[in-house]
């Protein structure tokens, strides 16, 4: 579980494929805190941390991660947003964030906002998923590249996020440009809800 409070915008320093494996390996500044079998939160998904050395760290994706994900347009050098899983004794800063990517998106359009950024993104909209709770809605929450955000101008395959100094200085929104793919996670507490109304 994490909250989609990023910890660092990590560098990516090996990609080795394994058959319908990719094993992705990090840079950052926790490496000392970390240990195998723990999970991290990469761009929004949850990988399990496999090996360790005195600098880096592996975690593998499998096919279907990389089928969903943008994770396997990784390339050396890529950053990658940061979060290891909450202690839940702590605040929960941003909202309940599974890891569990639902779906790409692409951004549309970014415009400068007198010292913060709108971007918008595109989804493949899916009306049965929909009514499922996979959609976003005027200021609800939503996860992009693994960071809680709050949602505005929502269309039925689009949305809008305002980014301040901070999230675009130290997430990799500072690479995210009309074209790139993002990874989003719609909000677990509206498929809760989208459920129990089926019914």
């Amino acid at each position: 579980m994490f909250s989609g409070i990023i910890e660092e915008a990590a560098q990516v320093v090996a990609l080795v494929k394994e058959q319908e494996n990719l094993h992705i390996s990090m840079e950052c500044t926790f490496i000392d805190e970390l240990k195998i079998d723990q999970s991290v939160a990469h761009n929004g998904v949850c990988l399990t941390v496999v090996k360790k050395t005195e600098k880096t760290y592996t975690v593998t994706a499998i096919k279907e991660t990389l089928d969903r994900t943008n994770l396997g347009q990784l390339i050396v050098g890529s950053k990658v947003n940061l979060e290891r899983s909450m202690i839940m004794n702590g605040r929960l800063d941003g909202h309940i964030v599974q890891g569990h990517v639902d779906q790409t998106a692409i951004c549309t359009s970014v415009q400068e906002a007198e010292g913060s950024w709108y971007f918008t993104f595109e989804y493949a909209f899916d009306a049965e998923m929909a009514k499922r709770g996979y959609m976003t809605v005027d200021k609800g929450s939503v996860t992009v590249n693994g960071v809680s955000l709050t949602v505005c101008n929502p269309t039925n395959n689009t949305f809008q996020v305002a980014i301040i100094p901070y999230t675009y200085e130290f997430t990799n929104f500072h690479q995210i440009k009309v074209g790139t793919v993002v990874n989003i996670e719609f909000d677990i507490i509206g498929k809760y809800v989208s459920r129990m109304m089926s019914f």
